[in-house]
C-alpha cells in the first residue's frame, strides 16, 4: 500500500539560515536603489547578465537586459514600478525595501 502523501504546510522549516540571509538583506537601511540591487544580487551570486535572464523570465519581457541591470547598479537610472515588482521577486527582496530604496537614491541625486 502507498504512504499516505505528508501534508508540507505541517512539517517544520529550519529558517535558521534563512532568517540570516533576509537579515544580511535589509541590513542597509537608508540604502539607494542602486547599492541595493548590487549588493543583494551579489548576495545571490548572480551577474548582471543572469539578473536580466531572470527579470525576462519572470516577467515574460525580453526588452530588460545587462546593460539595463548596469545602469541601475550605476544610478543612471531608477527601475519604474514595473521593473521593481519583478525585481522584487527576482532578488527575494520585499517591494516596500525597493521602493524605499528608490526613494532614498532619489533623495541623494537630488542633494548633488
Amino acid at each position: 500500500m502507498p504512504a499516505a502523501p505528508r501534508d508540507v504546510r505541517s512539517t517544520p522549516v529550519d529558517a535558521s539560515r534563512s532568517d540570516v540571509f533576509h537579515d544580511s538583506i535589509s541590513e542597509q537601511s537608508g540604502e539607494p536603489v542602486w547599492e541595493l540591487v548590487r549588493r543583494v544580487r551579489k548576495l545571490r551570486g548572480l551577474t548582471q547578465y543572469q539578473l536580466a535572464d531572470r527579470l525576462a523570465e519572470l516577467s515574460r519581457n525580453s526588452s530588460v537586459s545587462r546593460d539595463e541591470v548596469a545602469r541601475w547598479e550605476r544610478g543612471k537610472r531608477v527601475p519604474g514600478p514595473y521593473w521593481r515588482q519583478w525585481l522584487s521577486l527576482a532578488l527575494d527582496v520585499p517591494s516596500e525595501q525597493l521602493l524605499e530604496a528608490v526613494r532614498c537614491g532619489r533623495r541623494r541625486r537630488a542633494s548633488r
